[in-house]
């Protein structure tokens, strides 16, 4: 049994580019979103450039739907355009998505309620399992978190 606390959450501060590339596409439009709203800009406009190179521009409403609910229910750290590591926010935001895409809605429920509150978690499983099969109709599947290993980087 453990004895302190839970052990890392997959993807939380591991390179941002040891990602695989569904999971890239999620983190780059989360943090432009991020970065547009923090300037004044529209974060719906700034979603858009990287989902239309991935011909999955579907996607763009359903993740800033859920992008913006997340966002009126609690501060979200996402980092900036050119940060290396993953945050824990966005660590929690992709595999809420993944296992929703996946299939496993409750155990994505079960992620967005770590991260949000009920109503909030509830609200935003619509949007996750919209995003999650525009993102399957564009060919970008989602790992699953539970069984992802990524590449360790020494030197």
């Amino acid at each position: 049994m453990a004895t302190r606390g839970l052990p890392a959450w997959p993807w939380t501060q591991e390179p941002a580019d040891d990602l695989p590339e569904p999971e890239r596409l999620l983190l780059e439009g989360c943090r432009l979103w991020g970065a547009a709203l923090r300037d004044g800009r529209s974060a719906w406009l700034a979603l858009r450039p990287p989902f239309l190179a991935e011909d999955a521009a579907a996607a763009v409403d359903p993740y800033d739907t859920l992008l913006r609910q997340t966002a009126t229910l609690k501060p979200v750290a996402f980092g900036c355009p050119l940060c290396q590591r993953v945050t824990e926010d966005e660590a929690a935001l992709l595999m809420g998505c993944a296992l929703t895409q996946r299939g496993a809605r409750r155990e994505g429920l079960a992620l967005f309620l770590r991260w949000l509150p009920p109503g909030g978690a509830h609200a935003a499983m619509p949007a996750a399992i919209h995003l999650g099969a525009a993102l399957r109709a564009a060919g970008l599947v989602l790992q699953n978190p539970l069984r992802v290993s990524l590449p360790s980087r020494r030197g």
